[in-house]
């Protein structure tokens, strides 16, 4: 009977352990380099949401209060002018958004995107 050439990898059973190994090894990198950021950036992206919304209703409050700071202080802007108001917190707040969407797309995000030739 003769031997064949590939049997001498199967000895004591090795190539099947150098399988698991290989298996185990790139578990192990997998779970390191794919589920331990996740982990770290979801407690990252919660407490960026928790803030934003924190931001976001702080906003909204400090616009209110212009509100009712500019009809208190200014009774001449009742009746027929009583959309005044409302038109300078209108404004004020779409400054704030247009000052906030424009210092985000022209911040650190930008210079790291930008090709150097």
């Amino acid at each position: 009977m003769k031997k064949q050439p590939w049997l001498k990898f199967l000895r004591g059973a090795s190539l099947q352990r150098d399988i698991d190994e290989i298996k185990d090894l790139a578990l192990a990198y997998l779970k390191e380099e794919t589920i331990d950021p996740l982990k770290k950036m979801g407690r990252f992206v919660l407490w960026g949401t928790i803030g934003s919304l924190f931001v976001g209703f702080g906003a909204v409050m400090l616009l209110l209060g212009l509100l009712r700071f500019l009809q208190e202080q200014f009774p001449v802007l009742d009746g027929s002018l009583s959309w005044v108001p409302y038109l300078v917190v209108l404004t004020t707040g779409a400054l704030v958004l247009a000052l906030t969407v424009w210092r985000i797309s022209s911040g650190t995000a930008k210079r790291r995107t930008k090709v150097t030739k």
